[in-house]
């Protein structure tokens, strides 16, 4: 009987000829009327084999799966000839969510490197139930029942169920699955109360995938979320379980009448010929996880523990060990390891009283992996020491708790030795005999001398009252205070006016830049010099003709001068100190001299520029 059958396959193939110059049929269909809330199945399909389908852009329907790809095959047999011709399709899941009339656009695709496209499909949303149209595709339901809790679930597992305090946890939330998966979505993401946490899976769009068998039956597993957790509190601590939903793809048996042969179902059901698939949407629901996190010992423990926990190094350096007074340095502390390092404090380090310390700029260099989080943290210190001598920076501990010894650890940075020569700047007055700065306390006088200068005597009963000039007088406050609120209120009526105000001071600002700049330049000090400058000259352009900032440019400059009917030839002066301005800085040989013509070229055209518009 196998051999029988056999031959008669052998036979088939012999005589299968692929048809040739078909017209192709590319079309696009779905019911023609729907409910709100329906759930239907928009199908493209095509008479060959196509290749880099472009779906359209569905605006007015969910999109609940697909597409989903399946290829079905037709066979008649003339005269001893067998003709095959393939047919592919595309299938969505979609739902309706507003009333209305609604057009989906037409989709594309390559056949043979050539582009056709299908034909737009109309759908009518209405209230209540549709009547199904003529011709209309129902959603059939899985032979052999729904997907059931062994088909496909979700389980949590976490590597250390009884962790200390601030130790790194791992949870990962696996999708188990003996049945394809066409899309999944979290809808309620676990509650995580009492512990710190970061996402180690940054791309959800490549999860890790394997297979493991399960109670003897093997499934598909997918890493589908991983987080690392850091206790903040010790105790019996509760996750609470993740919630998701799944589209899962089921292959539906169609029955042919007239074959019971199970070889022909066998042969006619191989994926050589096609399958036809339906999507079921199942919510899953993960276990609850339990967590008991222990306390942190407190025997042997340092003083200077902050709540470091994991395996840790430090280094430290700084940028120069001699200096001028008032100069500023740069100490860099780098904490390097595995655990809650996001979490670790600054270190405790001890400056000499004649250092400025500024606040700590932090920089993490931190990754999270599969296998946790790891990094660096860097604390920068500004440090400006104020008087001159030798000074020591001492060593600073820095203590944790390693998981692997289940002991307290205590690292110490190198000591730093810094010379501070005396500076040009403004140091500090320094006592005669220290080298440090000294709080003082102004004591006054305790002692009242005797007065030996003349006594001035008045009658007695003599008062101011009985004064002729008293009444005169008593008119002066009211007189004063009218003169007051005129003057206040003429006062109140310009200040209203910002640009009045701006005009008016704008001659003084730039005096007082100018004036800044003139002590720069007797410094040398090169920056601050070209920064006093250009803001003399800009802000008095600004001020003077109530520019915004953000607008200034050459050409508005240029603008406003000839605005106020300024000569061409100051004009040209100005832009050209403005220039000279932003490229002098820049320009090869002495800096000096170049400083010096500047500062004078620009007292020279804002005096110039002054006298003009007055």
């Amino acid at each position: 009987m196998k051999k029988i059958r056999f031959s008669a396959l052998l036979v088939m193939f012999t005589w299968i000829s692929f048809a040739s110059g078909q017209d192709l049929d590319f079309r696009a269909s779905a019911r023609e009327v729907v409910s709100v809330g329906d759930q239907f199945r928009l199908i493209y399909s095509i008479n060959g084999q196509a290749s880099g389908f472009r779906a359209p852009v569905i605006k007015d329907f969910s999109v609940l799966a697909g597409p989903s790809q399946s290829t079905s095959t037709s066979m008649q047999i003339i005269n001893n000839q067998v003709s095959r011709s393939v047919e592919y399709s595309f299938t969505y899941i979609l739902q309706a969510t507003n009333e209305g009339t609604f057009t989906i656009p037409p989709a594309s695709v390559n056949v043979d490197g050539k582009a056709y496209q299908s034909n737009p499909v109309t759908i009518k949303v209405v209230k209540g139930s549709a009547p199904a149209s003529p011709g209309a595709q129902q959603q059939t339901q899985p032979q052999g029942g729904e997907i059931t809790a062994k088909d496909l679930f979700v389980r949590a597992s976490v590597n250390k169920s009884n962790p200390y305090q601030g130790e790194q946890v791992i949870i990962t939330y696996k999708i188990y699955t003996r049945v394809p998966v066409a899309e999944y979505s979290i809808t309620r993401a676990p509650s995580t109360a009492g512990f710190w946490s970061q996402d180690l899976i940054k791309d959800n769009t490549k999860l890790n995938q394997y297979r493991e068998t399960v109670d003897g039956s093997e499934y598909v597993v997918a890493e589908i979320k991983k987080e690392a957790l850091f206790a903040q509190k010790s105790g019996n601590l509760t996750i609470e379980p993740l919630e998701m939903d799944v589209v899962a793809q089921i292959q539906r048996k169609a029955s042919r009448r007239g074959f019971n042969d199970p070889f022909f179902d066998s042969f006619f059901n191989d994926s050589f010929l096609g399958s036809t698939y339906q999507n079921v949407r199942k919510t899953l629901r993960s276990n609850q996880l339990n967590i008991n996190v222990r306390p942190l010992p407190s025997a042997n423990r340092p003083s200077e523990f902050t709540g470091a926990v994991g395996n840790f190094s430090i280094s430290s350096s700084i940028d120069r060990e001699q200096l001028k007074a008032n100069e500023a340095l740069t100490l860099k502390f780098t904490i390097t390891g595995k655990g809650n390092i996001k979490l670790v404090e600054k270190p405790n380090l001890v400056f000499p009283s004649d250092f400025e310390v500024y606040d700590p700029r932090i920089t993490d260099n931190i990754a999270a992996s599969q296998a946790g989080v790891s990094g660096s943290r860097t604390f920068e210190y500004l440090v400006i020491p104020r008087n001159p001598g030798d000074f020591t920076i001492k060593s600073s501990r820095f203590a944790f708790f390693d998981i692997e010894s289940g002991t307290y650890k205590t690292l110490n940075s190198p000591d730093f030795r810094i010379k501070v020569e005396k500076g040009t700047g403004n140091e500090a007055n320094v006592v005669a005999g220290s080298s440090n700065k000294e709080d003082f306390k102004y004591i006054g006088t305790d002692i009242r001398f005797i007065k030996t200068s003349p006594l001035k005597l008045r009658p007695v009963n003599s008062y101011f009252l009985s004064h002729p000039l008293f009444p005169l007088w008593l008119a002066i406050p009211p007189v004063l205070l009218a003169a007051f609120m005129l003057i206040w209120r003429n006062e109140l009526r310009k200040r209203n006016n910002l640009a009045l105000m701006r005009n008016r001071k704008a001659t003084r600002v730039a005096r007082k830049r100018l004036k800044a700049a003139e002590h720069f330049l007797k410094q040398k000090n090169q920056d601050a010099f070209w920064a006093e400058v250009s803001n003399a000259l800009w802000g008095y352009i600004s001020d003077k003709f109530n520019i915004p900032g953000s607008t200034l440019s050459m050409d508005s400059v240029n603008q406003a001068l000839k605005n106020k009917n300024v000569n061409e030839d100051l004009i040209t002066q100005f832009i050209s100190a403005l220039n000279n301005c932003e490229f002098a800085r820049f320009a090869p040989g002495d800096k000096s001299q170049v400083m010096d013509k500047l500062y004078r070229e620009a007292i020279e055209v804002i005096t110039n520029t002054e006298q003009h518009l007055k």
